[in-house]
């Protein structure tokens, strides 16, 4: 997995490449995939969550 990289433009302020940042890591799903990395989930619930999800 390639590190995502933002890089400030000239005068930009932090919080705005902050911003930049954060929509990248959401587009590309990274926060997503470590808020479900966190605890280990067995296979039976991630079973049984995809299901519920299809409906």
């Amino acid at each position: 997995m390639e590190a995502t990289e933002v890089r400030l433009k000239k005068g930009e302020p932090v919080d705005r490449a902050l911003r930049r940042l954060k929509k990248k890591l959401d587009k590309e799903g990274t926060l997503k995939e470590l808020r479900n990395r966190r605890h280990y989930e067995k296979p039976s619930e991630i079973k049984r969550r995809t299901q519920r999800r299809r409906g």
